[in-house]
């Protein structure tokens, strides 16, 4: 055979090693890096969402933020 033992469908096996570790890199990576998926909301997030929306009124939302907030 042309290749010896180390080349497989002309690539060196170290080169597969890397573009396994890329591929599962780019598909298994965490929610929570910045610009690649949408960031979880934050429980005060989620609570100026509910005032801005009218679900709580105002004396609720300043008392749930501060609950929060210590």
């Amino acid at each position: 055979m042309f290749y010896d033992t180390y080349h497989f469908w002309g690539m060196h096996l170290i080169w597969w090693f890397i573009w396994i570790i890329l591929l599962f890199w780019i598909f298994a990576t965490p929610y929570n890096i910045p610009g690649q998926r949408t960031k979880k909301d934050t429980p005060l997030d989620i609570l100026k969402k509910r005032f801005a929306s009218g679900q709580i009124n105002k004396e609720e939302y300043q008392e749930k933020k501060k609950i929060l907030e210590t």
